[in-house]
């Protein structure tokens, strides 16, 4: 099984490595010392298990875990960290089991043991402690056979098209597999529903028209295209600008 080591401290990545390394029934894919190249690189090497720590600078080992969720087939996760209070959140995560550093040898061959690629339980687990926990500050995405992380404040708009949601930013769009309704209970505070397949960046708001059939149309900083507002969502959009423009 393949395995991918996450760590931000060096030697708490060497330790691991050392202690894999007799292990006949494992290979080490890589190694990682921020959130964000794990992402990276379990999106190349599609990893079976990742020993990843809980507490790391920029993107912790938990945000990640999330975020590993729009591989096709996530890895199971093994938290190793030193900090025992992760422990009910780490398997409130799912994760397949939680080391406390110093790691012994003993206990990391059990959680190898017990590590299998994660379940359709699982995965669904994970969706969910998204949506109730707390707003993520990233969206990712996988865009040709990587994955692709937009800060959640460069956004401008989700729109809605059958399975997929597109994220706009003025840096271009990407497609993401996730539903409109869970979006808008993550991010209530930064985003307003405009229609019924449609959430702009409230911060972005430039101001609404009317086009030539009588439609309602939002303008937004950054972008050209301009979204359609539904009547019975105009009244909730004008109020929101008022307050920008206040």
């Amino acid at each position: 099984m393949r395995v991918l080591v996450v760590d931000d401290e060096a030697p708490a990545r060497e330790r691991l490595l050392r202690m894999l390394e007799p292990l006949d029934s494992y290979t080490v894919c890589g190694e990682a010392a921020t959130g964000q190249a794990a992402l990276a690189l379990a999106a190349e090497h599609q990893p079976d298990i990742l020993l990843m720590d809980i507490r790391m600078p920029g993107m912790d080992g938990l945000e990640a875990a999330r975020h590993l969720l729009v591989l096709e087939q996530p890895p199971a996760i093994i938290f190793t960290t030193a900090y025992s209070d992760h422990a009910l959140e780490a398997f409130e995560m799912h994760a397949v089991d939680y080391l406390l550093k110093p790691v012994r040898r003993e206990r990391l061959a059990e959680a190898l043991a017990n590590a299998r690629r994660l379940t359709r339980v699982q995965a669904a687990a994970l969706r969910q402690a998204v949506e109730q926990g707390t707003a993520r500050t990233r969206i990712c995405a996988r865009v040709r056979g990587s994955l692709q992380l937009i800060p959640v404040e460069e956004v401008r708009y989700f729109l809605a098209d059958q399975k997929y949601l597109t994220v706009a930013t003025p840096g271009g769009q990407v497609l993401i597999e996730e539903t409109l309704k869970s979006l808008e209970d993550e991010f209530r505070e930064q985003f307003i529903r405009v229609h019924r397949n449609a959430l702009v960046a409230v911060r972005f708001l430039r101001g609404l028209e009317k086009d030539t059939s009588g439609h309602y149309r939002v303008l937004l900083d950054g972008v050209d295209e301009c979204l359609e507002v539904s009547r019975r969502h105009v009244a909730d959009v004008r109020q929101r600008i008022k307050l920008l423009q206040s």
